[in-house]
């Protein structure tokens, strides 16, 4: 199965095709586009790039894993927006898959073991957290996401667990910095099958929405 896999939840956006065979336990990353550092996403761009690269064509994708978030809420939105795009126009499948989960996974990946706990930026002064337990290929949730304020992470700092994050080094210097990449994100949807449709692939968001009432109109004056 041809995977292309679409992570923009952080300020290190990638795009990775990974190619999963039922018959083999190993799963062979073809390659990653990773841009950064520029006010607009080349959602399309980096697409193109990776399909030249791995000289597959579009209607040889057979699923799309999206990673959902928490995180960059435009650019998770784009990326679920291209999904579903894609969705109606070829005959594909899709994961939507935690960016949380995936920064957990890219930790196993580089090396990291043991107790990790995954914090992203919620905005307003909160941090979205995750604590996970990282093995060499094994990864267990031992605390699940929400919300939290910066003194629960420093308590999961001085119990001894090391922040990771694509930004985590911004508010905790002992921190280490883990961003969320394509190809892992490729790779844990290979072993995935909740495959959902388009209209259901919605990004992580913990917070109520909350709407306010606009006032009346003012007639005008006269």
């Amino acid at each position: 199965m041809k995977i292309l896999a679409i992570e923009f939840s952080s300020p290190q956006r990638s795009i990775a095709l990974v190619e999963a065979n039922a018959n083999v336990r190993s799963r062979l990353v073809a390659t990653e586009v990773i841009e950064t550092g520029t006010r607009s996403t080349q959602a399309f761009k980096m697409i193109e790039e990776t399909l030249v690269q791995t000289r597959v064509e579009r209607e040889q994708v057979d699923c799309l894993a999206i990673g959902i978030g928490p995180g960059s809420y435009t650019g998770i939105r784009i990326a679920i927006a291209i999904a579903q795009g894609w969705q109606l126009t070829r005959d594909v499948k899709l994961l939507g898959i935690s960016s949380a989960e995936c920064i957990a996974a890219q930790a196993g990946a580089d090396g990291l073991r043991g107790r990790v706990a995954v914090v992203i930026d919620a905005q307003r002064g909160e941090f979205y957290l995750s604590v996970f337990d990282v093995g060499s290929d094994t990864r267990n949730e031992v605390e699940p996401l929400r919300l939290v304020s910066s003194n629960k992470v420093e308590e999961c700092q001085r119990a001894g667990d090391l922040i990771i994050g694509p930004e985590a080094t911004k508010w905790f210097p002992k921190g280490r910095i883990v961003f969320p990449g394509a190809a892992t994100l490729g790779q844990l949807a290979s072993g995935r099958t909740d495959f959902v449709a388009g209209e259901r692939l919605e990004p992580i968001y913990l917070r109520e929405t909350a709407f306010v009432k606009a006032p009346p109109r003012r007639a005008p004056a006269g």
